[in-house]
């Protein structure tokens, strides 16, 4: 018997700015309703309404028509994409505050998980620290749905793989607007598409949404055929906007991984940093950026930051070695040589030096010892997060050609409308205030005034964060077709595995692992018995575990119990050799599913081959059921472990 859904609207409308952005009268009603256990991605353009449907749920604003229907005692928390902490003077009021707050032990005891000191002054905090003490204070609720907005956006890999974690484990439900795609696939099993004021939905993870998209799309286009031909415009502009930019894509994929090859030739033994080719003089003609060991390390008490050396140009930064007692080592004995078309990912946890390897590439900060030697004609653009080169005040028009109509874009004359549209905006948005912009409009609108300059280096600081999906297919054709050079920090798994040849790899010791190829590239090297070994989740908090109860406590990380059995909780033999043996049949599950859902993600495959599209869908479908019980069973299990004083494996 399928359990009541938690909350449900029914004929929801709503209008902004005088028209309906969802419910119109031309519009098909929005009915949603969620399940005790639903995992849903929720999926749109930037601008669509994700954000403010998610306002809705929470029942942040009023809707012009619907009616909303919550059971009795549930309870739903929103994790904002930008929450307000002014009002507040340390992390740990922000997260105490309001009659819902949570309890202080059970925030202490998910902020000593996720390394964040609650005690920080929310005015000083940094964007990774207020977004760990949002979810730490959401988490700390024992939400029966959980609304999360972006919720990688300034975590690093090491959090994004805790909040996974405790997400998998997590009893409730939960809808998740996000661009990181291995987020979504790993933990979705439903999606809702919100596209030009309506709603679907489909009981398929985000791993087999884009052929979803797809096919909506192409049905979409057969129908438009029998209309006139505005119509078969429209659909011609979603199938070239979709579906043709998606085959381009692959090819794009296909020259990286050959990059990636010729790359990897170039790398001698497994933790080598130099790079070489046959001939050194061909070599240094082809270089932009030769760093040749370099260390750089701080004093145990920050000294002031140093200021811009200036623009980057040609020189060589070198310093005498230092030896300050109590000095922490940030980079040690890191050498590389950048290429002329080069795309570098720089991954690693917050705190481990990222930021002070791109100021020392890009000759920003002198090193302690070694030199880094920069390329006369190397003429760079840093795009950062904080979108400081736009004004809240300032027009679209007034960002992109200063007031007038025609913009320059790398040596070519444009006219600003028709350059909106190669970044998937509307023209008719040019008079348009930037204040009113949501955030991944603003990312977008960054990433076309910066992209129009002349420019061989690109520095890219999170470009990922709160753009669409569509939005990041476009800036992966970007990169892809740019002359130059790019160093790419970034969070995102799938983003750099899409884009980049090298990852420097940085885990807080000084050291910077070389690796051709992604991010995946890089995990598979530190899983090696011979790389390094994978950096240890966050220690608890000295107080110890929480003792609360509800989801929060069961969704913490597993301890370790001894496979001899001492110690053991009295189970029944069958529910011993479930609670031992379900693990390893839910990553099975998980594998198979992951497995459709690549098959799925063939773009060509319900044309071609509709009967292997629903068999495929059907597989997915049992596999995600049977993962749900066994899901169910173990954590009944782990609770009777947990209930006789035990630790859950």
């Amino acid at each position: 018997m399928a359990l009541p859904p938690i909350l449900s609207w029914e004929n929801l409308g709503l209008q902004q700015g005088g028209r309906w952005l969802f419910g119109g009268p031309d519009q098909e009603p929005i009915n949603l309703h969620v399940g005790p256990r639903d995992r849903l991605a929720l999926i749109g353009r930037n601008g669509a309404g994700k954000t403010t449907l998610m306002r809705l749920i929470d029942n942040r604003i009023e809707a012009d028509r619907g009616e909303r229907k919550i059971k009795p005692g549930a309870r739903i928390v929103f994790i904002e994409q930008d929450p307000d902490f002014t009002p507040f003077a340390t992390l740990m009021d922000f997260a105490l505050a309001g009659s819902d707050g949570p309890e202080r032990h059970e925030v202490e005891s998910i902020a000593g998980q996720l390394g964040i000191d609650m005690a920080t002054s929310a005015a000083s905090a940094s964007g990774g620290e207020k977004r760990r003490a949002a979810i730490a204070r959401a988490l700390a609720q024992s939400p029966d749905l959980l609304l999360l907005d972006e919720p990688t956006n300034h975590l690093d890999l090491g959090a994004i793989d805790w909040l996974e974690d405790w997400l998998t484990r997590y009893r409730g439900a939960f809808i998740v607007i996000s661009h990181d795609r291995t987020f979504l696939k790993r933990l979705t099993r439903a999606t809702l598409w919100l596209d030009r004021g309506t709603l679907r939905r489909k009981e398929v993870g985000f791993g087999g949404y884009e052929a979803w998209e797809e096919q909506v799309y192409a049905e979409e286009a057969r129908m438009a055929e029998k209309l006139d031909a505005r119509l078969k415009i429209e659909a011609h502009w979603l199938e070239r906007g979709v579906t043709a930019r998606r085959k381009r894509n692959q090819g794009r994929l296909e020259k990286l991984h050959q990059m990636r090859a010729a790359r990897a030739a170039m790398i001698g033994n497994l933790g080598t940093a130099k790079l070489g080719l046959a001939s050194d003089e061909e070599f240094k003609s082809k270089s932009v950026i030769v760093a040749e060991g370099v260390s750089k390390s701080f004093p145990a008490h920050p000294e002031p930051v140093e200021g811009r050396e200036g623009s980057p140009s040609a020189h060589t930064s070198t310093s005498s070695a230092r030896a300050d007692k109590g000095a922490r080592p940030i980079i040690k004995n890191f050498s590389l040589r950048i290429q002329r078309g080069d795309r570098i990912g720089i991954v690693g946890a917050n705190g481990t030096g990222k930021t002070t390897l791109i100021r020392l590439l890009t000759g920003e900060l002198t090193p302690d010892s070694g030199t880094v030697t920069i390329a006369r004609n190397l003429s760079g653009v840093m795009i950062d997060q904080q979108r400081r080169l736009l004004g809240e005040n300032r027009t679209v028009r007034e960002v992109l050609a200063e007031g007038g109509d025609w913009i320059d874009v790398r040596g070519v004359r444009k006219h600003v409308q028709g350059y909106l549209k190669e970044f998937l905006f509307d023209p008719g948005i040019v008079d348009t205030k930037v204040g009113t912009l949501s955030g991944g409009e603003k990312s977008r609108l960054l990433l076309a005034r910066e992209f129009a300059r002349i420019s061989n280096f690109l520095v890219l600081d999170e470009p990922t964060n709160d753009l669409d999906l569509e939005t990041l297919d476009l800036l992966q054709e970007v990169i892809a077709d740019f002359d130059g050079t790019v160093l790419i920090v970034s969070h995102d798994r799938d983003f750099l595995d899409r884009t980049v040849t090298i990852t420097l790899g940085l885990d807080g010791s000084g050291k910077v692992d070389v690796v051709a190829g992604g991010y995946e590239d890089w995990e598979k090297r530190r899983r090696q018995p011979n790389g390094k070994a994978k950096s240890p989740p966050p220690a608890p908090p000295a107080s110890g575990p929480s003792t609360g109860s509800g989801r929060a406590r069961l969704a913490e990380p597993q301890g370790e119990v001894s496979r001899s059995g001492v110690g053991r909780p009295k189970l029944s033999y069958k529910d011993q050799r479930d609670y031992e043996l379900l693990p390893a049949r839910i990553e099975e599950l998980e594998s198979a599913i992951a497995r459709g859902e690549a098959i799925l993600a063939d773009p060509d495959l319900f044309t071609r081959d509709p009967k292997k599209f629903a068999d495929t869908l059907k597989g997915i479908e049992n596999a995600r059921s049977e993962k749900h019980a066994a899901e169910e069973r173990w954590l009944m299990l782990a609770e009777q472990v947990e209930g006789q004083g035990q630790e859950i494996r």
